[in-house]
């Protein structure tokens, strides 16, 4: 009887410890760290919702900066022609738009008037004395196969004759000469321009030579563009560049000519470019500006991507590559020109790269993102015509 019970018992404990180390083998460490991570890799989120791009080829221009001034492209100075005059009038002033031979200012003529006076009665008396001499002259001529008269007459009468026309040249050349004061009393413009300087002021006597005024020819002015030795290879006569004012005003003008030396001191040269004359106090360029521009060489291909593709970071731009498992790398490119919203790829990627274009600033190295399709905008609908009236259709 006691046999019989004990057989049971003996089957129910070995069956309890087999249970047992079935549960310790389910439930050992490694297996659990396995299924923690089937679970997470199951459960884990994209990051970011992605639109990705490849780069593409574009034609880019290839432009060259430079710094310099802006000058007149020719400065006239004005000054007195005249001596120990009093200036009377000043017609214009710094700023003037003026015309060539336009009256600038005007000189105390009186005196030169009462010169001119004298010297065109000087030339009266020569030309009256004149005349008497060469009836002296004809005279001695006729009596000269006489002999009435000596030869020593004669020879007196005919070099009076001769005295007495170039007193005449001489009163006219001094009459001339006086004209030409009076003429020098009014200052003109010796060409049209703008009035730069005016150190002239009424009641004021200078001399000869005196400045009176400065003036930009024709209102021309340059762009005096500092270009480095190895770069003037580059350009030429005709090259077309745009030169950028403090104002942010943009101006085109063309290289007229290089300088055929290089400074030794800075290794640079300069380059002439002419700008469109613009006149008034609104001139978006004046002259001793300093400004920059950049001067158009042409285009070349190049491989571009948008701007919002290149996130920079400390210094350096990164574009992060879309990779078969769904995340991204970051890889870091040399960015080159720009044009638009699209940059330039110098290095780093090539045209077969997949990179994020949307939202490629708020990711980090091997994040997970979900790529979705880029929206494609629709043209904007036209506008609906008005429906008409009953009446109307009629």
């Amino acid at each position: 009887m006691k046999k019989t019970t004990l057989k049971p018992m003996a089957l129910a404990l070995a069956t309890l410890f087999v249970v047992l180390g079935a549960g310790v083998t389910l439930y050992s460490p490694s297996s659990t760290a396995a299924g923690e991570a089937q679970d997470k890799s199951a459960t884990q989120k994209p990051a970011l919702s992605v639109t990705t791009a490849k780069p593409q080829t574009t034609s880019l221009p290839i432009k060259l900066n430079a710094n310099g001034n802006v000058a007149a492209w020719q400065e006239a100075v004005i000054g007195s022609e005249s001596n120990g005059l009093r200036l009377t009038d000043v017609r214009m002033n710094v700023g003037d738009v003026v015309r060539a031979g336009q009256v600038l200012a005007v000189f105390s003529n009186d005196t030169v008037n009462a010169d001119v006076a004298q010297a065109k009665a000087a030339l009266q008396e020569a030309q009256a004395n004149a005349i008497e001499a060469a009836a002296n002259a004809e005279r001695a001529r006729s009596l000269q196969s006489t002999g009435a008269i000596s030869a020593q007459q004669i020879s007196q009468y005919l070099t009076a004759e001769q005295t007495a026309n170039a007193r005449i040249a001489s009163a006219k050349a001094q009459l001339a000469s006086q004209q030409l004061r009076l003429k020098y009393t009014q200052v003109v413009a010796p060409d049209s321009g703008i009035i730069s300087s005016r150190s002239a002021t009424v009641g004021s006597v200078v001399g000869v030579g005196t400045e009176l005024f400065r003036m930009i020819r024709q209102g021309r002015l340059e762009w005096r563009a500092e270009v480095t030795a190895t770069e003037l290879l580059n350009l030429k006569a005709g090259t077309v560049a745009q030169v950028k004012a403090a104002n942010g005003s943009i101006l085109r003008g063309k290289v007229r000519m290089i300088a055929p030396t290089v400074d030794p001191q800075t290794r640079s040269a300069l380059v002439y470019v002419d700008l469109p004359a613009s006149t008034g106090n609104n001139a978006p360029f004046k002259a001793g500006m300093y400004a920059s521009g950049e001067f158009e060489l042409g285009t070349s291909g190049a491989l571009t991507v948008p701007q919002q593709a290149i996130a920079v970071r400390d210094g350096f731009s990164y574009v992060f590559r879309l990779n078969s498992d769904q995340r991204v790398s970051q890889i870091k490119v040399q960015a080159g020109r720009r044009l638009s919203d699209r940059i330039e790829i110098v290095g780093g990627i090539t045209a077969d790269t997949t990179i994020v274009v949307s939202g490629a600033g708020f990711l980090n190295d091997g994040d997970l993102v979900r790529n979705v399709p880029t929206p494609v905008q629709q043209p904007a609908a036209a506008p609906a015509s008005p429906a008409l009236s009953p009446a109307a259709k009629k």
